[in-house]
C-alpha cells in the first residue's frame, strides 16, 4: 500500500488582531440580540468562584484620578499619540514579564535580539508627563493612544491613575496585553483598553496631525508653532517612544522639529504641554 502524505503548499492562516470587541457588541441592533442563558456551575466552579472572592483586588483594579471638568464647548483640545513603544511581554521562568533592557539583557541576547531596542520605561514617563501636565487636569486632554512595535494600539483614558512606580507599570502592561483591558475598582469603567487599528479612526475630522522628528528641517519655536493654529481645531501630537530611528506615519500633516539638539520623549511632551498651557492661559 502507498503511504499518504500531506499535500504541500497549504496556506497558514492569518492570526487575527487581539483588541477588546466592546465596540462590535455595542453595535448590534436590538432584533439582534440574544439573551444568553447562564451556563450551569459544577460543584469545582462553585468552589473556585468562592476562593477568587476571598481574594484581595489585584492590581489591575484601578481608580480613576479625578479631574477639573472643563466646559471647553468649541474650544479645542490635544490628543497624544505615542509611537513605536517597546511594550512587549514574554514568559521569562514562569511567569510574563515585560521585556526591558535593564532586568532582561541575557534572556534577550539568547534569544537573538538586540537588548538596547527595549526600554519601556520611555512609554512610562512619556504616558505620567501627560497625565500630571495641567493640560489634562484642566479637561483640555480628549484621549491618548499608544502604538507598540508589535502594532498593538493601546487607548488609555486620561482620568486613569495609572502607577507611579515602573515595577507596578510593568505588572499593569502584563495584565492589559493579556487580558486586553482593565477595568476601575468602582464603576467597572474600562480605563485602559486595546483597541483596533488604525488609530486614524479615532480621531476627529477637524484635527491638526503634527509630527515631531529631530531629522525635520523644519525648526521652529513650540509656543509659536501652536499659536499659529486656529483655537477650534483638536491638535494631534505624534511623538515617538523609542530609544533609536524615527516616525514615520502617513497620516501625520507636518513634521517638526523644535530644538537643535535630540530630546527624550519625556521633555519633548513638557515642551508641547507648556506651550499649550500658554496658549489656552492654563495656570
Amino acid at each position: 500500500m502507498k503511504r499518504v502524505y500531506k499535500m504541500k503548499g497549504q496556506k497558514r492562516k492569518k492570526k487575527e488582531e487581539k483588541y477588546d470587541k466592546e465596540e462590535q457588541i455595542e453595535q448590534l441592533d436590538d432584533n439582534d440580540k440574544v439573551t444568553p442563558q447562564p451556563p450551569k456551575k459544577s460543584k469545582t466552579e462553585d468552589v473556585e468562584s468562592d476562593k477568587e472572592e476571598k481574594l484581595e483586588p489585584v492590581v489591575h483594579d484601578l481608580a480613576g484620578i479625578p479631574i477639573v471638568t472643563v466646559d471647553t464647548g468649541n474650544k479645542g483640545g490635544v490628543i497624544f499619540i505615542l509611537e513605536r513603544a517597546s511594550l512587549e511581554i514574554a514568559k521569562v521562568g514562569k511567569t510574563y514579564q515585560l521585556l526591558s533592557s535593564d532586568e532582561h539583557a541575557n534572556y534577550l541576547v539568547r534569544n537573538k535580539r538586540n537588548p538596547a531596542d527595549y526600554r519601556p520605561d520611555i512609554a512610562f514617563q512619556a504616558i505620567q508627563t501627560i497625565l500630571d501636565s495641567r493640560v489634562n487636569k484642566s479637561g483640555r486632554l480628549k484621549a491618548l493612544y499608544v502604538r507598540t512595535e508589535q502594532g498593538l494600539l493601546l487607548e488609555i483614558k486620561p482620568h486613569a491613575r495609572m502607577p507611579r512606580t515602573y515595577k507596578r507599570f510593568s505588572g499593569l502592561i502584563v495584565q492589559l496585553l493579556q487580558k486586553l483591558h482593565i477595568t476601575a475598582s468602582g464603576n467597572g469603567e474600562k480605563l485602559l483598553r486595546v483597541i483596533k487599528n488604525p488609530v486614524t479612526q479615532y480621531l476627529p475630522v477637524n484635527s491638526c496631525k503634527i509630527g515631531f522628528s529631530h531629522s525635520s528641517e523644519k525648526l521652529v519655536d513650540a509656543y509659536n508653532y501652536v499659536g499659529t493654529v486656529n483655537n477650534e481645531l483638536d491638535l494631534v501630537f505624534v511623538v515617538g517612544a523609542m530609544a533609536h530611528g524615527k516616525i514615520n506615519d502617513e497620516y501625520v500633516e507636518d513634521y517638526i522639529s523644535i530644538s537643535e539638539y535630540p530630546l527624550s520623549a519625556a521633555y519633548c511632551i513638557s515642551i508641547i504641554t507648556n506651550a499649550l498651557e500658554r496658549k489656552w492661559k492654563i495656570l
